[in-house]
């Protein structure tokens, strides 16, 4: 069965045409003009994937009122932010809301279908058999690589899936230090610094809700990022 790509997209032009495209890569595509929509829909059934522009209509910010609305109905959705809006606040307030990926319209359509790919193959993961090896334990960590799951000191952290993959390229190599670009490849992402940054904060955000406290990652400056050894 076909995946099933929502896109919500108020420019008809656009919409249509990389309905098209999606579809003969062949996902199903469900394509909506506005929010109301959109919301409508998803209360029946949610897509496998979903690609939102952030202005609808009337509505500026109605792209990032749908994320929060997604990201309340399943935290592992994958979601993108597919806009023109090019600019440091609008992509950290829509990694913010939750969203997997933040990508400008001047981006080429192999592009995009190649993030599309990407974030389908991790969330496939989900549903392979659990294995012993995909546990990485670091102190108060715990991580399962197959279930998607993360615990600090014994207690649930939600994270998105590309939150996860990035905690997981540095956790899993406790003390050795991981480039922006080892980020990248090893969360199979491709993503500007900016965006990597801005996940990074929110993955700290996210630990430090629930331990004040929580200092095991640790940015060094010039390189990228490591996990703390536990003592």
């Amino acid at each position: 069965m076909s995946k099933r790509i929502a896109l919500i997209e108020d420019d008809p032009a656009i919409r249509e045409n990389y309905t098209a495209a999606l579809q003969r890569q062949g996902y199903t595509v469900l394509s909506f003009a506005d929010r109301p929509s959109a919301e409508s829909a998803f209360s029946q059934r949610l897509p496998d994937l979903a690609i939102i522009d952030i202005g609808l209509q009337n509505e500026i910010d109605g792209g990032f009122a749908l994320c929060q609305q997604l990201r309340g109905l399943s935290k592992t959705l994958p979601i993108i932010f597919f806009t023109a809006r090019d600019n440091d606040f609008d992509t950290i307030c829509g990694l913010r809301m939750g969203a997997d990926d933040y990508l400008t319209k001047d981006i080429s359509l192999p592009h995009l279908i190649a993030r599309i790919a990407a974030l389908f193959r991790r969330s496939e993961l989900l549903l392979t058999p659990e294995h012993q090896e995909d546990i990485v334990q670091q102190g108060k960590l715990r991580m399962d690589s197959n279930r998607m799951t993360v615990n600090w000191q014994e207690q649930p952290i939600e994270l998105t899936v590309t939150e996860f993959w990035m905690l997981h390229a540095i956790a899993k190599y406790a003390g050795h230090v991981k480039s922006r670009q080892q980020l990248m490849d090893e969360s199979r992402m491709v993503v500007d610094d900016t965006t990597i940054t801005s996940h990074i904060k929110r993955i700290r955000k996210k630990f430090m809700q629930l331990d004040p406290e929580f200092d095991s990652i640790e940015t060094v400056y010039g390189m990228g990022y490591r996990w703390k050894r536990s003592v």
